[in-house]
């Protein structure tokens, strides 16, 4: 059997300005895809789905787990990229951060986290949950940022055009054994 490593960015959330981003729950339409997107994962088999803390990353790794019937566990540094000290920002403005974000990974450009630090700090958390769940599929549900810098330092590929391509929810599929990139889709 083929063990794999499935990232998952969490599923569509409920946009609260007056609240970060980090609080956000997931929207009814959030739930929806969630349950789509369980029913795409059935495939891979996965062992055990493990979550971010944040609460719409957690609540697309609930339905998972309970749709698959697999161990459901939260693991402290695989939450986003800390920006918790920034103000909303408009799609464009958003957007503009995210793109220096990624090309000046060890400046900080927005938040309290440079994407180096952000890479660093998801990098060990899913390294710790990988070696507790030795020779099983392992899908963790987390955010497109952090996601987006592992998946491209494992693989080559760029870090902005994968964040640009990873809808909510989305899944890539990693050969635990290469690090090579099989699939990657997003869930509408």
């Amino acid at each position: 059997m083929k063990e794999y490593l499935v990232l998952v960015k969490h599923s569509l959330p409920e946009i609260q300005e007056e609240l970060p981003a980090r609080e956000w729950r997931l929207s009814e339409e959030g739930r929806i895809r969630a349950r789509r997107l369980a029913e795409r994962l059935n495939e891979y088999q996965p062992a055990v789905v493990v979550s971010s803390v944040e609460p719409k990353a957690r609540e697309t790794a609930e339905i998972i787990a309970d749709r698959l019937k697999a161990e459901f566990h939260i693991a402290e540094g695989l939450h986003e990229h800390d920006r918790h000290t920034t103000p909303y920002l408009s799609k464009a403005e958003f957007e503009h951060s995210i793109q220096e974000f990624f090309a000046n990974p060890e400046s900080l450009v927005f938040g309290s986290e440079t994407a180096e630090a952000a890479h660093t700090r998801f990098a060990q958390a899913v390294n710790a949950v990988l070696e507790s769940h030795q020779d099983e599929t392992v899908v963790i549900v987390a955010h497109g940022t952090v996601i987006s810098l592992l998946v491209s330092r494992l693989t080559g590929l760029s870090g902005l055009s994968l964040w640009k391509q990873l809808g909510l929810p989305s899944f890539l599929v990693i050969d635990r054994r290469s690090n090579q990139l099989l699939t990657k889709e997003n869930i509408a």
